[in-house]
């Protein structure tokens, strides 16, 4: 069970190293369709005038702002991806603890836990990450890129 754990560890730490390599390409990609999302969504504000305080803007202050708002989108989801991550291998080394005592009940039980907790976590950070956006106007799903 322990070789099993290890050799799952190391394909995770492999995952990560390759994943930080292939970082560069990706990011420029992501900064174009932004660019153009930015731009399409700038021409929707001024068409539709939904939100005065947003068409009351200047362009660079409009684009200054929605780009800001995606790359500060983007941080946050990517902070929460990573504390996810780590509250996962957390509840799950706590699952293994509880289950050298209790068996697979104990493991069952401590995973359970551990699942609400990480869910819990994960829609908090997602409103707060939303709050501020929402409370400018903004239209989040107009701003994320995939």
């Amino acid at each position: 069970m322990v070789i099993l754990v290890e050799i799952v560890l190391g394909l995770l730490i492999v995952g990560l190293v390759a994943s930080y390599l292939m970082r560069g390409r990706r990011e420029a990609e992501r900064a174009k369709i932004t660019e153009r999302r930015v731009g399409a969504y700038m021409e929707t504000i001024r068409r539709e005038g939904g939100n005065p305080e947003l068409a009351a803007m200047s362009d660079g202050e409009l684009r200054d702002l929605l780009l800001s708002s995606a790359h500060n989108l983007r941080r946050q989801d990517e902070r929460r991806t990573y504390l996810l991550f780590g509250g996962t291998i957390v509840a799950f080394s706590a699952a293994l603890i509880v289950a050298t005592e209790d068996g697979l009940r104990g493991f069952g039980i401590a995973m359970l836990i551990g699942a609400m907790a990480l869910y819990g976590i994960n829609e908090y950070l997602a409103r707060r990450m939303r709050e501020p956006l929402v409370e400018k106007g903004i239209d989040l799903e107009r701003l994320r890129v995939e």
